[in-house]
């Protein structure tokens, strides 16, 4: 993950947190609360890539196991996050750039049921029963409902700001996942071919004669 893009992440992360904890977190809305943050590491994993994904992922589901009112096991989150971070860049459009509303909100749609899904998985391997006293249906639904609804508004913002904001000036013109390996190799060959000198015709000495 490119140094420049450390803050810009940090900061969507941070901000995304605080919402969902001081505005979304008490409107007592029925099932599920609004994820902003699952809404910000899919709009950063699809201009990053799987890698970059994975990264803002654990770092936000990390910071959201530590921040109160946490009443979980620290690192469930983070690895529910983590797997939706990867699993959306693996979806990353070309060059970052979402063409199509649609399938954004697919990608949405399909996180916030896999991560309700999953956070409840692990819940049930450590113990925590709260997802069958409230209904894994209404969960699931309600989830996918809310996120979906505030996809439009929240995706297209967060990649806008990771695309301007998160490129480093030394290796922008390089993708992630080819590295600057073959950027540098395709320019170490076209400085070659046009550098190159005038090439030299085989001249015949005057006065002699070419051998049979």
């Amino acid at each position: 993950m490119r140094l420049a893009r450390i803050p810009v992440s940090a900061a969507l992360i941070l901000l995304g947190l605080i919402l969902q904890v001081s505005v979304f977190g008490r409107l007592q809305l029925p099932g599920a609360t609004p994820d902003i943050l699952l809404l910000v590491v899919v709009g950063l994993a699809m201009v990053y890539g799987p890698s970059g994904g994975c990264a803002v992922g654990f770092s936000a589901g990390l910071l959201a196991d530590l921040a109160p009112p946490s009443d979980h096991a620290i690192g469930r989150y983070a690895l529910v996050l983590c797997l939706m971070g990867y699993a959306a860049g693996l979806l990353r459009p070309e060059h970052g750039r979402q063409r199509s509303v649609s399938s954004a909100l697919v990608v949405v749609g399909a996180a916030a049921v896999a991560s309700t899904l999953l956070y409840a998985m692990v819940g049930a391997l450590v113990g925590d029963t709260a997802a069958r006293h409230v209904g894994l249906g209404g969960l699931v639904v309600s989830a996918l409902l809310y996120d979906v609804l505030l996809a439009p508004f929240v995706v297209p913002l967060v990649m806008l700001v990771g695309r301007r904001f998160g490129r480093d000036p030394v290796t922008a013109s390089d993708d992630d996942e080819g590295g600057p390996g073959l950027g540098a190799l395709a320019r170490y060959r076209t400085t070659r071919e046009v550098s190159a000198g005038p090439s030299y015709k085989k001249r015949r000495v005057p006065g002699f004669a070419r051998r049979p």
